[in-house]
Formats: C-alpha cells, structure tokens, sequence
C-alpha cells in the first residue's frame, strides 16, 4: 500500500494503471474509517484491480456553525485497516494542496438537498459535490462506492455523475448494522445505556412502514404517523423528521409509487441518530 499526498502523483500514478488496463475502486472518505467505510472498501476490493481510498476532511462541505478543526482525525489508525483491508493507495491530500487559493468555479446541487438532512445545511451538499468533482477528475475511477446510511449523499452523488457525464459507476452499499437493527455509526457511543435499548426502534419503525407498504397501504401520511406513534411510545427520542419521498429525486410523494425512501432522523440527549430504508413498488 502507498500514501500519496499530492495532486500530481495520484494522477501519475492513475495514467499508468490506466495503460495496464486495470479497473480502478475509489472510496471518498473524511477518515476516521468505522465499519460502514470497511465495507464500502471490501465490496470495492472484490470487483476492481486497484484499490483507492481518499481520506480528506474538507472543509468546504462544514457550515458557519461546524467545527473543522474539531473533526476527529486518526491517520495512523486508518492507514492500518486500509491496509487489513486490501487497499493499493491512498490519496492524502493537504487542504492547500486541494485548495491552494480561492475557487473560481464551485458545484452548486439545485435539487435533492431541500429536504432531510440537507434541510439544516445549507451550502453543505455543494461542498461535497465540489470536491467529488476534483477528486473524481483527480483518480478517475471505473467504480465509486457510498454507504446508503447517507441515502441523501448518494442521491446527490447519482445526480453528479449524471449530470456531469462522469465515466463512473456509482455503486451503493447497504447500511451496515448492529444485531439488533440499529444503524452502525460513531455516534452510537454517545447513547446512554437506556437510549442505546431504545435506538433500535428506528429501524423497527421502518421494517414496520416497508410492510405496511408491501401490504397495499398507499397512504403516506397515515404511514408517517404509524411510525411517530412507534417512535414516541417506545424511546425517549425526540423526532427531528420522518418523510417519504421519491428515489434518488427525493419529491415528495402523496400517493407512494416507484422507488422510494423512508427516512427518519431522530435526537436523543447527546446524539442525533439518522437511518432509512429503500424500496421499490
């Protein structure tokens, strides 16, 4: 495995796998990898020659009321599951080398950022597309892999490659999850011994809508309320949202039809807990 920290190498480094004719994987990441990222990097390890994993915190994606520099960072530890994992390069790039003055160019994503968790940041999905779009041209990948934990990232993401006629294969990987149901996240830790026995009620509040949905009920707000109830009666979580909307468009959906995600943020005391679930009818 090798760390290369400048623009000029990765590609160096691309154009001749380029000429070997070998398939390049590329996982985007802001480090501090958990058990989502390693399974983004085994599926990419199973289906393409070479391995790339970015790890850059970037700063253009985080609001006037996020904290940069408090972001955790744990380059040693990272680099050691990388390499567990079968990764051939990483890309590790300084802000100045991604940023070395003021952009005269910008991603802004005009639609599918207006609702969910995109609702509350404003700015933050053109962040994540403009510094895809480098990266992107940076590694020129065959493959690029998300978690669908961030189903909303992957809709912008699709909305990216297609709009921009990228050359990449977006593959979206299913949310990885504890035994009882609840979606893996770092932020897990910040729940209390009770909150943590009552977490798992999001997902089973979506298992209940997908059946509901299975069954013929076509009703999006009786749906919606079902779940609130569920919610409410078996955690002390507060309901930040619960919507269904059309997939990857994420329009809201009056009569559910087609592809659709049901998606649910939730607030405890000391972690805000986000979690979805995909289905076509």
């Amino acid at each position: 495995m090798k760390v290369i920290t400048t623009i000029r190498e990765m590609q160096k480094t691309i154009r001749e796998i380029k000429l070997q004719q070998k398939s390049v994987g590329f996982v985007p990441t802001m480090g501090f990898l958990h058990d989502g990222h390693i399974r983004l990097m085994e599926n990419a390890r199973e289906n393409n020659d070479v391995l790339v994993l970015s790890i850059f915190v970037n700063p253009l994606q985080f609001g006037p009321n996020e904290d940069f520099d408090a972001y955790p960072r744990d380059f040693e530890r990272d680099s050691e599951i990388a390499l567990s994992k079968g990764v051939d390069y990483i890309f590790y790039p300084s802000v100045e080398e991604m940023y070395p003055k003021e952009m005269s160019v910008k991603a802004l994503v005009q639609q599918r950022t207006n609702v969910l968790c995109g609702e509350s940041r404003p700015g933050h999905f053109d962040g994540v597309a403009t510094v895809l779009t480098k990266l992107f041209h940076i590694i020129s990948p065959d493959r690029v892999y998300f978690g669908l934990k961030d189903a909303q990232q992957v809709a912008v993401v699709e909305g990216l490659i297609t709009d921009f006629n990228f050359p990449i294969e977006l593959i979206p990987v299913d949310t990885v999850r504890e035994e009882d149901g609840l979606a893996k996240s770092s932020r897990n830790v910040n729940l209390s011994p009770e909150e943590r026995l009552e977490a798992p009620v999001l997902y089973e509040s979506l298992l209940y809508a997908k059946r509901l949905v299975e069954e013929g009920e076509r009703n999006t707000d009786l749906i919606l309320s079902d779940m609130k109830k569920l919610i409410e009666e078996k955690s002390s979580g507060s309901i930040d949202y619960i919507e269904i909307f059309s997939f990857p468009e994420l329009e809201p959906l009056p009569v559910i039809e087609g592809k659709i995600i049901i998606a649910l943020a939730v607030n405890f005391k000391k972690a805000r807990l986000i979690d979805n679930i995909i289905i076509s009818i």
